[in-house]
């Protein structure tokens, strides 16, 4: 069965004087303020949508070696991951880099290495980073 998740945000004012809230409505656990200076400059108590994508993807990218692991008999005690996102003004996210830490009782480093490559390759965060094609419906009200 398909799931679909929801956000939305609110943006008031121009690109860099103005401010917004993303609001994570599927699950409701809050609203975050959103500003162009805490996304190009320091965070100063605020998200970017970059932060947002490198939890989207160290959350999959997690869920999907665990489930290799898994599958393929040595599952991780422990998986430690962390994605970070570069933006650069004018050009946009430069990169992604994730870097895991994990616990695998039974398995060679050679092994980790091919789940944990084949998790990045994989997880469908990282399929949809990887060139998906965007779409959009806007309406002026």
């Amino acid at each position: 069965m398909a799931t679909t998740r929801t956000a939305h945000t609110v943006w008031e004012g121009n690109l860099l004087k103005g401010a917004g809230t993303v609001s994570l409505d599927s699950s409701g656990r809050g609203s975050f303020e959103v500003s162009w200076p805490s996304r190009a400059e320091a965070a100063n108590g605020k998200t970017s949508p970059e932060e947002l994508i490198a939890a989207a993807h160290s959350s999959c990218y997690s869920m999907a070696l665990s489930h290799g692991l898994d599958g393929a008999g040595t599952p991780p005690t422990r998986l430690e991951t962390k994605a970070d996102v570069t933006f650069q003004p004018g050009e946009g996210i430069t990169g992604i880099h994730l870097s895991v830490r994990a616990e695998v009782p039974g398995l060679d480093a050679e092994g980790f290495a091919a789940a944990a490559e084949d998790a990045k390759k994989n997880c469908p965060v990282s399929q949809a980073l990887s060139g998906t094609t965007i779409t959009l419906s806007a309406e002026l009200v």
